[in-house]
């Protein structure tokens, strides 16, 4: 049973400058919610009981939004505004924070949740990337797929081959339709990619990854690169790959956020 997610929000938002330099990423508005709480809530739809959110010094308002507000629901209530408590009732699951403090990379970022995710296998979601799906929650499809064979799995998606450089691409073998072992994985190939399946930021782990995350060296960039980790458990331990079903946007690429806000704010066709 996966019960635990870790999400890494310690970054610093470069591809969304300037906004962020004040506003974390993962806070941007959609419909009225930031864009972390739609993976909360994918995450609770999938079963997650406890989640750890890795932040910076600049990131409290992330803890602000997951408390309460003693002084905003008195006075919702004395107004006779009950009906808006619902909009700020917090979610039905298990916060937990730890501070990464200068991002060295999503590897060390998901290394400071080892005592939280014990010997459990966990979730990792990332906030670039909200996942729309109308049936399964995307993450809830990999949790199937980790039950069945108990190793690591992550979540692909078919990628134009022009825009592969800027993702961790898996060499995948197929196993069944739309899923695939790991033969090897390449962060942010320049040139020559694997394929065109690109890491989509969902993942199952097995705890053993935090030993692959204690000892791989710095990657590109200098940092301590989480695909760096996989690749290595992989010649060790069978991972796997699976095509998520939905549709996905990258949140800090303009295009695609509008185009998210479009679909879910936008006026529905009859």
């Amino acid at each position: 049973m996966v019960r635990k997610a870790i999400i890494p929000a310690a970054g610093y938002g470069t591809r969304t400058l300037p906004i962020t330099k004040v506003l974390p990423k993962e806070m941007l508005p959609i419909c009225g919610r930031p864009a972390i709480d739609y993976l909360v809530e994918e995450a609770i739809k999938s079963g997650i009981e406890q989640i750890l959110i890795v932040v910076s010094r600049s990131k409290n308002m992330i803890l602000d939004y997951y408390d309460r507000s003693v002084e905003l629901e008195t006075y919702l209530d004395e107004k006779g505004k009950n009906h808006l408590l619902k909009e700020i009732s917090l979610p039905n699951v298990h916060f937990q924070y730890v501070r990464q403090s200068y991002a060295r990379g999503l590897g060390e970022a998901i290394l400071l949740g080892k005592h939280f995710v014990g010997d459990e296998p966990f979730a990792v979601l990332l906030p670039d990337e909200i996942i729309l799906s109308d049936k399964q929650p995307p993450l809830s499809q990999l949790i199937e797929m980790f039950k069945e064979f108990k190793g690591n799995v992550i979540g692909v998606k078919k990628t134009d081959p022009s825009l592969l450089k800027n993702y961790g691409v898996i060499q995948p073998q197929a196993l069944r339709e739309k899923e695939y072992t790991i033969k090897d994985i390449v962060e942010k190939p320049q040139q020559s990619p694997p394929s065109d399946l690109a890491v989509i930021g969902r993942y199952i782990f097995n705890p053993a990854i935090f030993h692959y995350l204690e000892t791989i060296s710095p990657g590109v960039g200098g940092e301590i690169q989480l695909t760096d980790a996989i690749k290595a458990m992989a010649q060790d331990y069978t991972s796997y790959a699976l095509e998520i079903q939905g549709q996905s946007y990258d949140i800090a690429k303009s295009t695609e956020y509008v185009k998210l806000i479009n679909y879910l704010c936008g006026p529905k066709e009859d």
